[in-house]
């Protein structure tokens, strides 16, 4: 991380001084695999806390993999606290899984956009799943998400640049660790509001 950090620094003093301010950031890890993706779509548009709360509620109630999670009701889903939405989207996953037009655990051999390329292919899993998932399971080092509302947020704050076409050419600057420069975005984010998470 040391590496990762003085080249960002020296892009740009923004990170020293959050660094000097906040401290070092938290590197998210997750395991890999089918329940990580299930967390990943729980999480859309809602608040990690409340995302791993109906996480919880799944594991309490049955196990969260392909088999069980493909043949719960809607009903069972509903009383869960899962959308009808969601609820589709985590059946797709299943289904791809069991039908083996997904095989999760071969993608740690495969490169970002072979990864990005098989998963975009189900619906529900979009780029910000992608992203996150690339992040935290496979440790991928050179993304950021600009599906992100707090690193959208941490930009426009930052580095005063409003458009995303313009945040994605200016974060060319940070490659190869773009992934780095997002987990201290999220720091900034997250310490400025005293807010705690955990990934």
């Amino acid at each position: 991380m040391q590496e990762a950090i003085d080249f960002l620094s020296s892009k740009n003093s923004i990170f020293k001084e959050i660094i000097e301010r906040y401290g070092l950031p938290q590197i998210p890890k997750r395991p890999q695999g089918f329940e990580t993706l299930v967390l990943l779509i729980l999480e859309q548009q809602v608040s990690i806390d409340s995302a791993k709360a109906t996480f919880m509620k799944i594991k309490a109630y049955t196990v969260c993999d392909p088999e069980n999670m493909a043949v719960l009701s809607d009903e069972e889903y509903r009383n869960l606290g899962i959308s009808r939405q969601k609820t589709k989207y985590i059946k797709i996953l299943a289904e791809a899984v069991l039908n083996k037009e997904l095989d999760i655990e071969s993608l740690a051999s495969k490169s970002a956009l072979q990864v990005r390329e098989e998963l975009i292919k189900l619906k529900g899993i979009g780029n910000w799943t992608i992203d996150i998932y690339l992040m935290f399971c496979l440790q991928e080092p050179d993304l950021i998400p600009l599906g992100d509302i707090a690193v959208i947020n941490t930009i426009k704050e930052l580095f005063d640049i409003h458009d995303k076409l313009e945040m994605e050419k200016y974060a060319q600057e940070w490659s190869p660790y773009r992934s780095y420069a997002t987990y201290l975005l999220w720091h900034h984010y997250l310490t400025k509001r005293n807010r705690k998470i955990t990934f």
